[in-house]
């Protein structure tokens, strides 16, 4: 059995006011082969579709197929089971690591961690020292870039809290910037020869927040897209200009916390990106709730002349329906709108019996395009059971391979 999901694309004449049924395009989610174990009352995915470790959470996961052997590596991010809940572990210390697979859509093995692998040690030797996570790569010209997020516990900074102090985990949680990785061959990156950017290329230029907030801008800041934190990249090349734009997602609160998205701009992978002032991936406001989403991952299709974003809906107001992943279209890279159909994945997994198993979690999503440009794999990171609160590592990788019907 097959999960069936539409895609919706926008007429480009303006005197369209509806969009013909021959631009509908239909994408086919295939099942997967995976099987759930209990161990002590807590649900794990294990099989040739689900790539996870014993002692890590495994969260993540980014795909490419390498030109020079073939072969598909995934980058993904995974702290250490047994030590901390889930929720803590990824800031307090989470590494970055390889695995691979001869097939796209399945039996990925782990290789080794290559980027802070001393994991929740405390570390303050760089900007990105104490932990790193939410890999995105992608390959311009005759290079590998590896954009990632991280963040150290800079106990030097000031910070603004009505209770005279700010816990270890919010101080390195709101260090989080952007970073990149640039290697010329996979051979290179596992014997440890890439270049590593020794500041971030993207960080935040306001930390408006009423109050527990570290190295605070000063009092009326009016808070920008990028505020507090910039994570989650995604970077897609736009040809009609030859720019690179990085989408991101900020931290508002207004009064309370909501995730907003914004893009930053560059003529290069490596950057600097400068970041616009107008966020990105709205919806309008319903009966005074502002959305928030996460996690988008973004291409651009040569033949539909149209970028296109999955991310992660928090309420279901994107998906129309029920939370899940949704997907929004643009032709510019910047206004995005609403398919008619732009529920892209429900929570929820087939296996090749047709049995549909629910799941907590289904985040973070990375696609594997293929020669043609068309999504062929989606990875996510996924847990049958909420992490959150877990020391268990029960969270892994899936890989579902798409179609375009």
């Amino acid at each position: 059995m097959m999960n069936f999901f539409l895609l919706s694309l926008v007429c480009l004449a303006a005197s369209c006011s509806q969009v013909p049924e021959d631009r509908v395009v239909t994408y086919v989610s295939n099942s997967v082969d995976i099987e759930v174990v209990d161990s002590c009352g807590v649900a794990f995915g294990s099989g040739r579709s689900a790539f996870g470790l014993d002692d890590h959470f495994v969260w993540g996961g980014s795909v490419i197929k390498s030109v020079e052997d073939g072969k598909y590596y995934m980058i993904y991010s995974g702290p250490e089971a047994g030590v901390h809940s889930f929720n803590n572990g990824w800031v307090y210390g989470s590494k970055m690591g390889i695995a691979v697979s001869d097939i796209p859509d399945g039996n990925f093995k782990h290789l080794k961690f290559f980027y802070n692998e001393d994991g929740f040690t405390e570390d303050r030797s760089s900007w990105d020292a104490q932990t790193t996570s939410n890999p995105h790569i992608r390959r311009f010209g005759d290079k590998y870039y590896l954009y990632y997020i991280g963040g150290v516990d800079d106990t030097t900074l000031p910070f603004r809290s009505k209770t005279d102090s700010l816990d270890k985990r919010s101080r390195i949680q709101q260090s989080l910037k952007v970073g990149l990785i640039i290697f010329d061959t996979f051979e290179d990156l596992l014997a440890n020869k890439f270049t590593k950017s020794d500041a971030p290329i993207l960080s935040p230029r306001t930390r408006v927040k009423p109050n527990d907030i570290l190295d605070p801008s000063p009092e009326g800041t009016v808070a920008r897209p990028d505020n507090i934190i910039v994570v989650n990249p995604s970077v897609v090349y736009r040809p009609s200009d030859s720019k690179y734009l990085l989408y991101f997602k900020g931290n508002i609160y207004d009064p309370h916390w909501r995730g907003v998205h914004g893009v930053a701009l560059s003529d290069s992978p490596e950057g600097p990106f400068v970041a616009e002032d107008f966020t990105v991936f709205d919806l309008d406001v319903e009966d005074g709730v502002k959305l928030s989403a996460e996690d988008p991952y973004a291409w651009y299709s040569e033949d539909d002349k149209l970028f296109y974003a999955v991310f992660k809906d928090f309420t279901g107001k994107f998906t129309k329906g029920k939370p899940g992943l949704a997907i929004m279209y643009s032709e510019d890279g910047i206004d995005w709108m609403l398919p008619k159909h732009s529920l892209f994945m429900s929570k929820e997994l087939t296996l090749p019996n047709g049995e549909i198993i629910e799941i907590a979690r289904l985040e973070r999503p990375q696609i594997l395009l293929d020669e043609n440009g068309e999504p062929s794999v989606l990875y996510a990171a996924c847990s049958i059971d909420q992490v959150n609160n877990l020391t268990v590592g029960n969270s892994f990788n899936i890989q579902i391979g798409l179609s375009r019907k």
